[in-house]
């Protein structure tokens, strides 16, 4: 049955045009409103089956002139498949902890994040974020969410420190990755993928059917890595339509 929520006092708001962190030479535009109060937790599962993503407080989407790039995407958790490219993926990540902590932040998240950025996103919008901007993006928010820490803890240098960690959403049919990041120092590990594979898996174990990954956007590299966890859902034309090969996915709507 589906969810009802008030939306006699929801108000939209647009962004002035920016540059796209996705695709070069084009302009972005958001279309946001609050999830302040206490129809939040309702609003921001409704609002995320709809296709928009959380940020603190807010709830946005792309609304570019010209241009409709950016599509949502879920993975089938329960239908998920693990092969053999994702089962040495685990392996090598077999020595990882993981523990879920409230949304609150701490400085060991915020220095992973930094060095994250630094090496991976150092031209992005979240380039020149402060510890405070951290906190906020953690901690304010009225929604069900989490923060999942992964920690090393085979002998050496690295034991008991932080490898990587999630902002998780619990919605009512599954999790939703709001921001993950992780250490980059070994890239064998691939632990952007064990993350999202590791919630695949925490999905199944606590029955929700999805898990959420934001937004898959064709012709982006830094997107593209969306499309190799299948059987994929992506929402189009105000429906999510599942596909099961990545040769099916296009850009075409």
């Amino acid at each position: 049955m589906t969810r009802q929520f008030p939306t006699k006092n929801l108000r939209f708001y647009l962004t002035a045009p920016s540059a796209c962190p996705y695709l070069p030479q084009r302009r972005e535009r958001k279309v946001f409103t609050s999830l302040d109060g206490h129809d939040a937790v309702i609003l921001n599962d409704a609002l995320t089956h709809a296709g928009f993503r959380r940020s603190q407080n807010i709830a946005y989407r792309p609304a570019c002139d010209h241009c409709d790039a950016c599509i949502s995407a879920r993975v089938v958790a329960n239908e998920f498949s693990m092969t053999r490219r994702w089962r040495k993926i685990s392996a090598r990540n077999q020595d990882l902890s993981r523990a879920l902590r409230p949304a609150e932040a701490t400085e060991e998240q915020f220095w992973l994040l930094r060095r994250y950025l630094r090496d991976r996103h150092a031209e992005g919008g979240m380039a020149d974020m402060t510890l405070l901007d951290y906190s906020a993006m953690v901690e304010e928010s009225s929604v069900r969410t989490h923060i999942v820490e992964y920690r090393y803890t085979a002998p050496g240098p690295d034991q008991g420190e932080l490898a990587a960690a999630a902002l998780v959403d619990v919605l009512r049919d599954g999790l939703s990755l709001v921001y993950s990041y992780f250490d980059t120092r070994d890239t064998r590990r691939s632990l952007g993928a064990f993350t999202i594979l590791d919630h695949i898996m925490q999905a199944r174990a606590a029955g929700f059917d999805h898990v959420y990954l934001g937004y898959w956007v064709p012709g982006s590299e830094k997107m593209a890595y969306k499309a190799d966890f299948r059987p994929l859902e992506l929402l189009r034309g105000g429906h999510w339509v599942r596909v099961d090969d990545p040769e099916a996915i296009t850009g075409e709507r």
